[in-house]
C-alpha cells in the first residue's frame, strides 16, 4: 500500500507545479492554457516545461500566459509573446528555420563524417603480417626454454 502511495506522488508531481490560484475559472481555457504552457521551457529548470516547474519565474510565465488567453490572443499568438520577450530558449521544441536549422542538421552531419573516417581509417589499415620469422621463433624458443 505503502508503495502505491509513494508511486501515485511521483505520478502527481506535474500537478502540482499549476496552483489553484493560477488556474482559469472557464475549463476549455484552462485546457488551452495547460497544452501551451507543455511546449514552453522553464527558463530557471530547462529540462521541465512551465506546466511542471515549481520555479517562481514558471509561475509567472503561466500566469502571463493565461492573462494573454483570457485576453484573446490565440496559442500561437501567446507563444509569440512569450518568446519575443524570452527568446527562442523557451520554445522546448525550436523551430527548424534558420540558424536553428543548422543545429537540426550538425548532429547527424558530424556522424555521418565520423562514419566516413572510421571507413576510411579501416580500410587503409595495413594487414598484420602472418606468422612469426626464423629468428623470431629462435628468439622465443630461447625464452620459453629458460
Amino acid at each position: 500500500m505503502r508503495q502505491l502511495l509513494i508511486l501515485l506522488a511521483f505520478l502527481a508531481t506535474p500537478l502540482w507545479a499549476v496552483e489553484p490560484s493560477e488556474m482559469l475559472d472557464d475549463p476549455a481555457l484552462e485546457e488551452r492554457a495547460r497544452a501551451v504552457s507543455q511546449g514552453l521551457r522553464c527558463p530557471v529548470c530547462q529540462n521541465e516545461s512551465i506546466d511542471e516547474s515549481n520555479a517562481t519565474l514558471a509561475k509567472e510565465l503561466r500566469i502571463v500566459l493565461r492573462e494573454r488567453i483570457v485576453a484573446g490572443d490565440s496559442d500561437q499568438e501567446a507563444v509569440d509573446y512569450i518568446v519575443s520577450r524570452y527568446g527562442e530558449f523557451v520554445l522546448l521544441r525550436p523551430d527548424a528555420q534558420g540558424a536553428n536549422l543548422i543545429l537540426w542538421l550538425a548532429a547527424p552531419a558530424l556522424f555521418l563524417m565520423a562514419l566516413g573516417v572510421g571507413w576510411t581509417v579501416i580500410r587503409r589499415r595495413k594487414p598484420a603480417e602472418e606468422g612469426l620469422t626464423a629468428e623470431e621463433k629462435a628468439e622465443l624458443d630461447e625464452i620459453l626454454r629458460s
